[in-house]
């Protein structure tokens, strides 16, 4: 695990990458690597996450850029620029039910070829998909999403990299940790090691590739 800036963090990615964003409306979601992706310039992202917030927070703000070429999220209900780009044919949206997208996420870090669920069975979620049917019931194959990089937000790190998250700021954060190539995790405070105990930590840092310290640039 290595300290560096948003900057730093920002010059990692590249256009055309493939990046998971972790939040829930914002809450739990990495602005300052946000702001510093915007600055840099970087286009043409496929996004993966829970939605794509308000046109000025969170995942909202990289569309309103158009720095994304796809978005991969349950919802965009809350952001009109996104409705815009959409029927605009400027972005291209997967929409993926709640709970699915996250079992693919969570598939994809744990090392499953897919999942099995009745969510979307007989709707325009089944279009172009495996079913499969189990006693009787009839399941969708979801496959695993990955992504080149998994950008999160914690409250705590310790010096090893292990993150500890702040109530529901938690919500995909530790999913998509899991599931990206490259993991960074910007967070609000960086504590010795041994300050957080050990049931406490939601992701060992043994995943976590970089750190960035909100504000710091």
């Amino acid at each position: 695990m290595k300290v560096i800036s948003a900057k730093e963090a920002a010059e990692l990615i590249k256009d055309d990458s493939s990046v998971m964003i972790g939040g829930f409306l914002g809450v739990g979601t990495p602005d300052e690597i946000i702001t510093e992706i915007i600055d840099k310039g970087i286009k043409n992202l496929e996004v993966i996450g829970n939605d794509t917030s308000f046109v000025d927070r969170g995942i909202g703000r990289l569309v309103n850029a158009k720095s994304v070429k796809k978005v991969v999220v349950s919802h965009i209900g809350t952001n009109p620029e996104t409705q815009r780009q959409m029927i605009e044919n400027e972005i291209e949206v997967e929409l993926v039910p709640q709970g699915t997208l996250a079992e693919r996420v969570r598939a994809a870090g744990v090392g499953l070829g897919g999942i099995l669920t009745p969510t979307g069975v007989g709707t325009t979620v089944e279009d172009g998909k495996q079913i499969i049917e189990i006693e009787g019931i009839k399941y969708l194959l979801e496959l695993p999403k990955k992504a080149d990089f998994a950008i999160i937000k914690a409250k705590s790190a310790d010096q090893l990299g292990n993150l500890v998250y702040s109530l529901t700021a938690r919500n995909f954060n530790p999913l998509m940790a899991m599931a990206g190539t490259t993991v960074i995790a910007q967070v609000e405070e960086i504590l010795p090691v041994g300050c957080l105990a050990p049931d406490a930590i939601h992701t060992p840092g043994i995943i976590v590739d970089y750190i960035v310290v909100g504000g710091r640039k």
